[in-house]
């Protein structure tokens, strides 16, 4: 059995869901609050993140390694281009939304909407909230000129590059923060990957006590 710990607000989590469910892999799910990690979580991943993979007595942890072991491991259904160049720009879009739009945006949206409701029980801070919205803005239309140039955001095909911003996306369009009618381009390609069979159990997701927003699960939105 693979078993797969994770958060629906994770979107770390969301791409390796996704992932899997493109290579057409059979896995279980258990979540695990990223505020509240268990002890016998925080004793197999000592840095207490999600996502945690976890099959026939093996345990890997961390996003780019599950990633990296899940494309390798798994190559018939191929995420990453087999030119370097190509491969080069999935990685480094992948990189921009793991690392800058998390920072950027996740951090000040989801942590004070959802982390800090749920972890301090406080409610969010408005001028944090504010950055956040302003800095998703800039995100935004990077990912409508991306949507533009190609028929994907990394090249003509699907790949991982798709899946990341995609899963990152999702959790901000929980939310409904996204003004998709000022982002024409980027939203007929999240139409698209939102319209996938691997996408369908992530807008089942339900975070309690946070309803998902009108059009999160509408594919005609």
């Amino acid at each position: 059995m693979v078993l797969l710990v994770h958060h629906s607000i994770s979107p770390q989590s969301r791409k390796i869901r996704l992932i899997m469910a493109e290579k057409k892999m059979l896995f279980v799910l258990k979540e695990e609050e990223p505020w509240n990690i268990s002890p016998d979580i925080a004793k197999i991943n000592p840095s207490g993140e999600l996502p945690v993979l976890i099959f026939d007595g093996n345990v890997i942890s961390g996003n780019n390694a599950i990633t990296e072991y899940l494309e390798e491991s798994n190559p018939q259904y191929k995420l990453l281009p087999e030119d370097l160049k190509e491969r080069a720009e999935v990685r480094r879009i992948c990189e921009w939304f793991d690392v800058k739009f998390y920072n950027e945006v996740y951090k000040y949206i989801v942590a004070e909407k959802i982390i800090k409701r749920f972890q301090y029980k406080q409610a969010p801070n408005s001028k944090i909230l504010k950055a956040g919205l302003n800095n998703l803005k800039y995100h935004m239309e990077y990912i409508d000129y991306l949507a533009d140039r190609n028929n994907y955001i990394a090249g003509k095909k699907l790949s991982l590059a798709d899946l990341t911003v995609a899963a990152h996306l999702s959790v901000i369009d929980y939310l409904g923060d996204i003004s998709w009618s000022e982002y024409k381009n980027a939203k007929l390609w999240y139409a698209k990957i939102k319209s996938r069979p691997s996408f369908k159990d992530i807008l089942k997701d339900n975070i309690k006590g946070i309803y998902p927003s009108e059009n999160y699960a509408n594919l005609d939105f």
